[in-house]
């Protein structure tokens, strides 16, 4: 029937084998002992899984606390910002695909969360985040660190839920965990009074839960379309995939992998997709917008069938949308639909989960005899490679090296070279993060940790934190800027008590390096207070970070010369604690390629 005898196993129309001939009915609900809230919340967090829990106690929140002291299979890290905590438990999310939780009092304590759960909402990451509040009786009546945290976060949630009723707690928290992973994922707040807290009553965990118009949230690919996007490959000549975040949520990097072979489609990845599809693949264009390589700019832009997978075309990628991919017909496969046509008019759009799409679509490939081959062996589109192999001789990604000061550029390339691309890279958000995305070499998903969408400013350091604890057995290293670095250097306490040895290179230009180069570009270098060290003395390093890190008991060294800077990066990958290396950089490099804000790939600047 299959040309292909893999496809056998990959056709989701044949019937799984029969492993037994009872039907064994589906578990009923449990009923637990008599518990106060607090407790009733902690079991089901554990019957969720959840092993670690980023928490800061406050007064709305301390019986929930109380209550982890007693747990023997959650893990509570007390950040040293609430800020650091939520950012922690993203880092785990996007390190295993499982659902950060974090927590926080209420007030102060929930309001701290809000960047963190924006970003979390911004790159689809699987979050459950838990605020104490106010007894119920206290609510609107403006009570001692009250917020309206449930009505603050509903732009920037998939769901809300204020606990009103002590039995309702098993199935909030059911709920709340298959919201945030499923689908599409995102963050889900679950806000509980102080008195629900400490109320008392018999719990009945919920062996399933039944949300009625979200059970479809996971639709299934339309074969139709799916021949049709077949039939759009069979008649290209310049194909080429732009992937992103939603291959990697979705686990479906060896179905990508799959399809490029039988296809022999050149791919671009979106910085939330960077991972999915090794970097060192002959394949691979690594990623595309505002400072992505020229050649999948080009690529992309120039292609006659587009194939974009788990994309929402933001702004960085399509520049001025209008003219981006203006002469291809475009095909859009995303598990969200209201993605569809929301930023581009698409030809061909599918909803679907990606995975269950690239399942099916490789089953069609290998039935139609599309072989799985070595990259270059039967390469079904010369003329394009050819294109693409110019594009990347005239365009590679480079800069100008020096022999005695140290290129950010060059730091980055350093701990690739000595990591074999194999660590986890985490980033705050500016100028590190575009040279941390451009020359390291991703080979794996997940390896890659950022705040592309919204763009938080201090999510490197805790975010290395949370991927540390939920992958020990790997390095994981924050790339940062001296100006994100700061904004949660209190964490290093936390690191340190809890022996979290994540790693960080703050490549320290004194500036705030994105913004000072915006200045460059595009207002005659005119200065607004983008200095981030003392102008009493522009010659000096501001702040001390060797000091600053001292006072927390951690090890840092500062590297000036570039020919210390291998050695000092040797040391910080032996030890097995939390260690800094601040290196310093000049502040005048800016990030290459660059597509100004509204243009197109034809007005990027390389020079």
């Amino acid at each position: 029937m299959f040309a292909d005898p893999d496809a056998y196993r990959m056709n989701p129309a044949t019937p799984a084998p029969v492993t037994s001939s009872t039907n064994t009915p589906a578990p009923g609900p449990d009923r637990g002992p008599v518990m106060d809230g607090a407790e009733i919340l902690v079991a089901c967090l554990e019957r969720e899984g959840v092993d670690t829990i980023f928490a800061y106690p406050g007064g709305a929140s301390m019986p929930i606390h109380q209550a982890l002291t007693k747990s023997t299979k959650i893990r509570t890290i007390l950040p040293r910002h609430e800020q650091g905590g939520v950012f922690a438990a993203e880092g785990y999310a996007r390190a295993t695909g499982r659902a950060g939780v974090c927590m926080a009092t209420s007030g102060p304590g929930a309001t701290n969360l809000l960047s963190g759960i924006a970003d979390a909402y911004m790159d689809s990451v699987p979050l459950v985040a838990i605020t104490g509040q106010v007894p119920q009786w206290m609510i609107g009546r403006g009570a001692f660190q009250e917020t309206d945290v449930f009505g603050m976060t509903l732009p920037i949630v998939k769901h809300s839920y204020l606990v009103w009723d002590i039995n309702d707690i098993p199935r909030v928290v059911k709920e709340a965990f298959h919201i945030a992973q499923s689908g599409r994922p995102g963050p889900v707040l679950i806000d509980v009074p102080k008195n629900i807290q400490q109320a008392k009553g018999q719990p009945i965990f919920p062996s399933k839960i039944s949300l009625r118009g979200y059970a479809k949230s996971e639709p299934e690919p339309d074969e139709v379309a799916l021949n049709e996007m077949i039939g759009l490959i069979n008649a290209s000549k310049r194909p080429m995939l732009y992937v992103g975040g939603g291959i990697i949520s979705s686990g479906a990097a060896p179905e990508l992998m799959e399809f490029v072979e039988r296809t022999q489609i050149p791919v671009a990845t979106t910085l939330m997709g960077i991972g999915c599809f090794p970097e060192n693949h002959p394949l691979s264009l690594k990623w595309l917008g505002m400072h992505g390589t020229v050649y999948a700019n080009n690529a992309v832009n120039e292609a006659d069938v587009l194939l974009a997978m788990g994309v929402r075309f933001d702004d960085r990628v399509t520049g001025k949308v209008e003219k981006f991919a203006e002469h291809g017909t475009i095909v859009h496969v995303d598990i969200d639909a209201s993605e569809i046509n929301k930023n581009k008019v698409v030809r061909l759009p599918i909803i679907a989960d990606v995975k269950k799409a690239l399942v099916r679509l490789n089953a069609l490939l290998a039935q139609a005899g599309w072989k799985r081959t070595p990259t270059g062996e039967h390469g079904r589109f010369p003329e394009w490679y050819q294109q693409i192999q110019e594009w990347k001789a005239n365009y590679p990604l480079k800069f100008n090296d020096t022999g005695d000061k140290i290129q950010p550029q060059y730091a980055v390339q350093l701990l690739n070279e000595l990591t074999k691309g194999e660590a986890i890279v985490t980033t705050g958000v500016g100028q590190h993060q575009m040279w941390a995305a451009q020359f390291y070499d991703y080979l794996k998903p997940r390896t890659l940790i950022t705040s592309a969408g919204l763009g938080a400013m201090g999510f490197g350091f805790p975010a290395a934190m949370g991927a540390k604890v939920a992958c020990p057995d790997k390095e994981v290293i924050d790339i940062d800027g001296d100006g994100s670095f700061l904004m949660n250097v209190q964490e290093l306490a936390c690191a340190k008590v809890e022996g979290i040895a994540a790693k960080t290179i703050i490549l320290n230009n004194q500036h705030l390096g994105m913004v000072v180069q915006w200045e460059d570009r595009f207002y005659k270098s005119n200065r607004g207070h983008t200095f981030l060290g003392d102008p009493k003395d522009p010659k000096g390093i501001y702040p001390d970070y060797v000091t600053i890190c001292a006072g927390f008991g951690v090890t840092c060294e500062r590297v000036t010369r570039k020919e210390d800077l291998r050695g000092a990066m040797e040391r910080m990958l032996a030890s097995k604690e939390v260690y800094v290396l601040d290196v310093m950089t000049p502040y005048t490099e800016h990030v290459l390629p660059m597509i100004p804000a509204g243009g197109t790939y034809k007005d990027i600047i390389t020079d």
